[in-house]
């Protein structure tokens, strides 16, 4: 079986470690090989790529009991290599899974290996044959693996590994790999849904390069596809109501919602949810916001943004209510103005002055588009100013001023 490290990977650390915290619905690490070496041992287990764990632990034995020896960061890796071993020794090891709050799975079963007695390494003699399996795996968030069988010459020491695209006719070198036991390596950054070709070349102490190995193809894992029937509201009080369709593809987490206060502006990143529904408070009346909604999945893969965002507003406040008839009939003041169908009462002001202080007064439920004002006194002038008020009790800005001078006689 290929053994291998994704080098930058793992960190170690032989610190005696604080008492795991077991979570038992953590999944178990299973199927783990070995295969030693004069002073190494290398792992292969199976990989678990569900979303509840980070990576995995490894422990050995020292002293009577189990020790962290190394973090390995990435769930995507699934070999390892303990180096700096003694010579033909026995060692035995665990391994759990730990999830992203550092709570660990209970840990699997012990597993021993030797080493060999060390092999004195010699000038290499002839042509050094290429690694005798090599294969790529597919189907992982914009990166591919790629991993192979550890070459039987002692003397190699690196594998150098090797990219091509379809459109291109030369091979470029992504990475190195150090270690005769290590054999796998992780291509990162990489484009969704896209085919990239890989060979691996191994290197020998004294500097002899052989032959590439066989060529492997390796798709990353596409992005889910787009949301759709987004929609926003425009007639709710201080508040956005984004509503979609739900999202059924089998890998989904979660939705993220974008937000600009312009179509053509960035859109940053506002806030996800597990709904089909987003609600953005605003503090405003009439405040206007574009979004754009995409779907993301437990690799944190994200569907492309729409190109047309969907635009939402809160309720803007009602227009100002225009006067159209005011006067004095020898009795009364009498007001009328025209009705907004989105307002359902009205409120009017009145302001004047009685022995050299200014007063006001206040009329409120007016549910008709007329007022008549019989409280009024003789050679003084009235200020009116009407307010409509819709169903959400946001009120309108005043009227014009109304100005009435009531005569002396």
């Amino acid at each position: 079986m290929a053994l291998a490290l994704m080098i930058s990977g793992c960190t170690k650390t032989l610190e005696t470690p604080k008492e795991p915290v077991i979570d038992a619905s953590l999944p178990l690490v299973e199927n783990i090989r070995t295969l030693a070496s004069g002073n190494e041992i290398g792992f292969e287990w199976t990989p678990i790529y569900g979303n509840t764990i980070e990576g995995y632990y490894l422990y050995r034995l020292e002293g009577g009991r189990m020790k962290k020896i190394a973090t390995i960061k990435d769930k995507y890796v699934s070999h390892y290599v303990d180096t700096k071993l003694a010579p033909n020794t026995t060692y035995s090891y665990q391994m759990s899974t730990y999830a992203s709050d550092k709570h660990e799975s209970a840990p699997s079963l012990s597993i021993s290996a030797t080493t060999t007695m060390p092999v004195a390494k010699t000038p290499t003699v002839g042509v050094v044959e290429p690694v005798s399996f090599f294969t790529a795996i597919s189907g992982l968030p914009a990166q591919a693996k790629v991993i192979w069988r550890p070459h039987a010459l002692e003397n190699v020491t690196t594998y150098i590994i090797e990219r091509n695209e379809y459109k291109s006719t030369s091979w470029d070198e992504v990475g190195k790999v150090e270690g005769r036991l290590n054999a796998e390596f992780i291509d990162k950054e990489l484009l969704n849904d896209y085919v990239y070709r890989y060979r691996v070349k191994v290197k020998t102490h004294d500097g002899v390069l052989s032959a590439p190995s066989q060529v492997v193809e390796a798709r990353t894992k596409a992005a889910p596809r787009g949301i759709v029937g987004v929609q926003a509201t425009s007639d709710l009080p201080k508040k956005i109501l984004l509503t979609w369709e739900a999202f059924s593809e089998a890998d989904f987490a979660y939705y993220k919602i974008y937000r600009s206060p312009t179509s053509s502006l960035f859109y940053s990143f506002y806030g996800k949810t597990n709904s089909t529904a987003f609600e953005d408070l605003i503090n405003d009346n009439g405040k206007m916001y574009y979004y754009k909604v995409v779907a993301v999945d437990k690799d944190g893969l994200e569907s492309k943004q729409p190109e047309n965002p969907v635009v939402g507003m809160t309720r803007p406040i009602l227009s100002a209510p225009l006067v159209h008839a005011a006067k004095y009939d020898g009795r009364s003041v009498f007001m009328a103005w025209n009705s907004n169908e989105n307002a359902i009462k009205y409120t009017i002001t009145k302001e004047f002055k009685s022995a050299g202080e200014t007063k006001t007064q206040s009329f409120t439920g007016i549910f008709e588009n007329n007022f008549q004002d019989t409280d009024i006194l003789l050679g003084v002038t009235y200020k009116y100013n009407i307010i409509a008020i819709d169903k959400f009790g946001i009120a309108s800005k005043p009227s014009d001023s109304v100005m009435i001078t009531i005569p002396k006689e």
